[in-house]
């Protein structure tokens, strides 16, 4: 489904971005794991794509610096030529009531979330314009949709991950480029594991489905969102959510 196609992850170290990049090397893309903490969580994904026999690399970069951002994909291209799928996954929260919520923890959850995702956006922009093809997949939030107390900042940054996507889809529609967003709700990853099992089935209350997502529901839906089979879907935002957001 996507062989020969290059792939780059942002937070492809953990949790969802883990996911997503096993998933796609698993359709045949060779991937680019982005990462800005730990490097040997970056390396455990790209020995594990690896071993199913596809190429993979680790690059370290801060997202919320252009600067590394730029040094990022220029290396991207210097090793593999081209970019076909970019997954703006990175991300991080620091939740608050907004009465309590400084301006500096604002300012790092959109700098990571927001302008991280502008900053990959417009690397790539030109790379794909050239080859006339390319997939971009944003991750938003169920949050960004319906919005969560305590959770001002990280629903703004969410919200405007939407917006951007909506406007480049139509800038990059006539040369062949898809740009969509996937808006998970709440999913089983390491952040979720902490939570006592009473939370956990409050949470799997307000889901109409009863339980929560796993991650593979998300790494799926990107996946078929960079392949061929949704050459006609750009500007959408698919929830995966259990339908909290309907």
């Amino acid at each position: 489904m996507l062989e020969g196609k290059i792939a780059v992850v942002t937070g492809g170290s953990r949790g969802i971005g883990r996911e997503i990049a096993l998933t796609l090397a698993g359709y045949g893309a060779t991937v680019v794991v982005n990462y800005n903490g730990s490097k040997e969580k970056a390396q455990e994904v790209v020995d594990a794509i690896k071993g199913q026999g596809k190429e993979a690399i680790a690059i370290k970069a801060s997202v919320s610096d252009s600067k590394e951002v730029e040094s990022m994909i220029k290396e991207v291209m210097e090793q593999f030529g081209r970019i076909d799928i970019l997954v703006n996954n990175a991300g991080i929260t620091k939740d608050n009531l907004m009465m309590k919520m400084t301006e500096e923890d604002f300012d790092a959850v959109i700098d990571t979330n927001l302008k991280g995702t502008f900053y990959c956006m417009k690397q790539v922009y030109r790379i794909m314009l050239k080859q006339r093809c390319g997939r971009i997949i944003n991750m938003s939030s169920v949050t960004g949709v319906i919005g969560n107390a305590g959770q001002v900042n990280y629903a703004a940054s969410k919200a405007g991950v939407i917006g951007m996507t909506k406007s480049l889809a139509r800038e990059l529609g006539s040369r062949g480029i898809t740009v969509n967003a996937v808006a998970p709700g709440f999913i089983e990853t390491e952040m979720t594991d902490v939570l006592s099992d009473k939370v956990k089935e409050e949470i799997a209350n307000q889901i109409p489905l009863k339980r929560m997502g796993a991650v593979k529901d998300v790494a799926e839906t990107v996946a078929f969102l960079a392949s061929d089979k949704a050459s006609y879907i750009t500007g959408q935002v698919l929830h995966v959510d259990g339908g909290m957001a309907m």
